[in-house]
């Protein structure tokens, strides 16, 4: 009876089955021998950057200086997200009655130009305004952060300049807990919050050529967070300092350029023609010359010589570069293109084969990513220099302005950065499609001139200018503008002109 019941017991009870081991639920999350080598961490942001950052940074800046695709990228951030002019500062602040201050709007950017003019923005005086835009475009791409110390004294126009600060000036090695009882990460002091509240920054650079010396050795300072700029793409919540631009793509970057390199060395190897000559006995004298007890036949092209009854001629002709080459390179680079969030051909300098689709496709896209980083600059670099500098020029009395906090408000709170346009892959078909979206009511020329990098007051403005002074010197322009005619377009097809009727 007792064996009757076991059986019984075990035939109603399910057996419990096992999941096999490294099985997960996700197949991101199995831990099988196929993801042995995949090793990832659970630490925070800051714990991953306090170990890597110093060597992620330094790799960066030698890519920069010895890595042809790596100068081309930030050349590409300095181009296309600052461009030529840089950003353009507009302000539009208006009176109580709702009209624009035409007269305070333009003392403050007068004065703000003024500031901006070579000599002024930086204290060494050596970059303009202009200059620091690109400084900061490059240097946020290649090192991943931008600390910007703002001055205020007496010797500067409008007793205020910047002073930018290398990375590795804020301590990264400065962490614990300060006196008042805030947490220290990497040189920054934080509150309860995370909010900055102070740094801490080396009075030098802690590896300059200087010779190390009581009276210049560096020192550590406390430097309020009110006086720091610092800007930084943040990727993760907590997160205190930034990771280069570069960092995805650091490794593919080096390995590629060791591999381009060992082919140049076999290409050039295999372009000198070489060969052995072998003797019946093996130590026969045959050669010109002795190189490292090594004799050698110097041979001049177009020559052709007799060897000796017995002595023999094998020629070493390694092929390089291989066929696999280009390909394998342009494999490679796309990644890398997919990595800095560029277009491959953009990066690689290559339109073979491209199709105009194709590379309006990947135009688009990347100047989004352009726009993106231009909206960036502007929020977390020009708009807080520009209060920095009018709340300085304000107590200065620089311009004619009474130094309240009313008069502050009012312009800082009402003011453009415009960035620099981009013309499109085919500027007549963009054209036409404006035309026909304004004519549609689906854009406004506000929506067109911004797509340009202009504003639409400064555009009509200036049309009228152009419309007068034709009319000073009796010519007429070619086109009126919103006149009754719309410009001849080409047909894209025929090549023919066609006239698209009334605007």
């Amino acid at each position: 009876m007792a064996l009757f019941d076991f059986l019984r017991r075990n035939e109603a009870s399910p057996k419990r089955r096992k999941m096999p081991s490294g099985r997960r639920s996700y197949s991101g999350a199995n831990q099988g021998r196929l993801f042995a080598d995949f090793l990832a961490s659970n630490t925070s942001a800051d714990a991953e950057l306090n170990n890597s950052l110093t060597v992620l940074r330094n790799r960066s800046r030698d890519l920069a200086r010895n890595n042809e695709y790596a100068k081309r990228f930030l050349s590409m951030i300095k181009t296309n997200v600052v461009g030529e002019k840089g950003f353009t500062l507009q302000v539009r602040a208006r009176n109580i009655d709702g009209s624009l201050d035409a007269t305070g709007n333009k003392i403050v950017e007068d004065g703000f130009a003024r500031w901006a003019k070579l000599g002024n923005p930086e204290v060494s005086g050596r970059m303009s305004w202009l200059d620091c835009q690109r400084y900061v475009a490059e240097a946020l791409a290649r090192d991943g952060e931008v600390f910007a110390k703002k001055v205020r004294s007496n010797r500067y126009q409008d007793g205020f300049s910047l002073q930018f600060l290398e990375p590795e000036m804020v301590d990264t090695e400065k962490n614990g807990r300060a006196q008042n009882g805030n947490e220290i990460r990497m040189g920054v002091e934080l509150d309860q919050y995370h909010r900055p509240v102070a740094y801490y920054v080396k009075t030098r650079h802690p590896n300059d050529m200087a010779i190390a010396t009581a009276q210049n050795s560096a020192k550590l300072v406390r430097v309020d967070a009110s006086e720091m700029i610092h800007i930084f793409m943040q990727q993760r919540q907590y997160q205190t300092r930034g990771e280069p631009f570069m960092a995805p793509a650091i490794a593919s970057l080096k390995m590629l350029g060791g591999y381009r390199e060992a082919e140049l060395v076999a290409a050039r190897a295999a372009a000198a023609k070489f060969g052995i000559i072998t003797t019946p006995s093996g130590d026969e004298f045959v050669g010109d010359d002795v190189v490292d007890d090594v004799p050698i036949i110097d041979m001049e092209p177009a020559s052709v010589y007799q060897l000796p009854e017995g002595h023999d001629f094998k020629m070493i002709d390694p092929t390089h570069p291989t066929t696999a080459f280009d390909s394998f390179e342009k494999a490679v680079l796309r990644g890398i293109a997919s990595g800095l969030n560029v277009s491959y051909t953009s990066l690689a300098n290559d339109l073979t084969g491209v199709s105009y689709s194709s590379i309006r496709q990947g135009t688009i896209e990347e100047r989004d990513n352009y726009k993106m980083l231009q909206s960036f600059v502007i929020e977390h670099f020009c708009e807080p220099v520009f209060n920095a500098w009018l709340d300085s020029a304000l107590d200065f009395g620089s311009m004619n302005i009474p130094a309240t906090n009313e008069k502050f408000n009012k312009f800082s709170s009402n003011i453009i950065f415009r960035g620099r346009g981009f013309a499109w892959v085919d500027p007549q078909r963009e054209i036409n499609a404006s035309v026909t979206a304004i004519n549609n009511g689906l854009l406004s020329m506000t929506d067109v001139a911004n797509n340009y990098g202009r504003d639409v007051e400064d555009l009509f403005s200036q049309i009228q200018s152009d419309k007068e002074m034709a009319e000073r010197f009796g010519l007429s322009m070619a086109f009126e503008p919103f006149g009754n005619k719309s410009p001849a377009t080409p047909d894209v097809e025929s090549g023919e002109e066609q006239d698209d009727g009334e605007l």
